[in-house]
């Protein structure tokens, strides 16, 4: 009796299917994350001296936040001083 039910439970673990999505791949994480940021964010696109851009470089370690962050917070100080 006990062979039976082996066979009936080999069986079934046959045809179980698997209700895991498979993982994103890094490509499509990063497609995500720029679709849910276009909602809240815009892009900023310029061009400076190889000076000023190794030099926010420097100032964003030292500070330990990205160059977005380090930008966003240029802003806010200087809209926050001239009461905009």
């Amino acid at each position: 009796m006990s062979q039976s039910f082996n066979a009936v439970s080999s069986s079934y673990n046959a045809e179980r299917v698997d209700s895991k999505p498979r993982p994103l791949t890094a490509s499509e994480r990063q497609k995500a994350l720029v679709e849910r940021r276009k909602k809240t964010h815009k892009e900023i696109k310029v061009q400076v001296t190889s000076d000023l851009k190794e030099s926010l470089q420097r100032l964003c370690k030292t500070e330990g936040i990205t160059q977005a962050e380090m930008i966003a917070r240029w802003i806010e100080k200087a809209t926050s001083s001239s009461d905009m």
